[in-house]
């Protein structure tokens, strides 16, 4: 990739202070692959072509992404006017909405349920990945969640679905979720962030 990508890339530059800790003293080596803009059926063959390292003892996979980018610097202001499951529908604000319309259903609970949504759908289990893979792709089709690792997250889904065939049992499992700041009204703006763990 030429310079200008790579500085605007920061995923695992984020990830490697810590990557580099917890195998200090430790030889090791380190490949990273950068995921595109990739259709689903792409994500499920780079998953196969994937699954056999992940399934080896000796490989340890570090998938990352943020979640929901929300506000008008982001192009994305989807929100729920009344908390899910509800019969009314989602909308997009706009400047010309104040900050009493919001005040019900504050923006940040709105964005918390959004991502938890996601996060519900790639639990593992009850779902299987390739449940997940699906639905997490029909989510994004109905929501268009600014989850800007969404197709190494697909990748990582199709990987799984192929070990799941071979007979393993993936575990997802979530333990933090956070936001950069709590919106409450349109001028605000936040990145959600979001951390998990698989085991078989």
């Amino acid at each position: 990739m030429d310079i200008q990508t790579d500085e605007d890339e920061h995923s695992i530059e984020m990830h490697l202070p810590y990557v580099r800790k917890v195998f200090e003293g430790k030889d090791i080596s380190i490949v990273p692959i950068l995921v595109g803009a990739i259709n689903y059926d792409k994500e499920a063959a780079y998953g196969k072509l994937l699954a056999p390292y992940l399934s080896r003892e000796d490989t340890f996979f570090v998938i990352s992404s943020d979640f929901c980018h929300w506000g008008l610097r982001f192009q994305y202001t989807f929100y729920y006017p009344k908390p899910p499951p509800s019969s009314v529908s989602p909308i997009r604000l706009s400047r010309a909405d104040s900050h009493t319309s919001v005040k019900e259903h504050p923006i940040h609970e709105s964005i918390s349920a959004l991502d938890h949504e996601a996060m519900e759908l790639l639990t593992m289990p009850p779902f299987t990945a390739s449940q997940a893979h699906h639905d997490f792709a029909d989510y994004l089709a109905r929501t268009k969640n600014t989850i800007c690792g969404r197709h190494p997250i697909g990748v990582l889904l199709g990987a799984l679905t192929v070990l799941e065939k071979e007979g393993k049992a993936p575990k997802l499992k979530w333990v933090r979720y956070e936001q950069s700041s709590a919106c409450v009204a349109i001028k605000d703006s936040s990145v959600s962030y979001a951390s998990a763990f698989v085991k078989f």
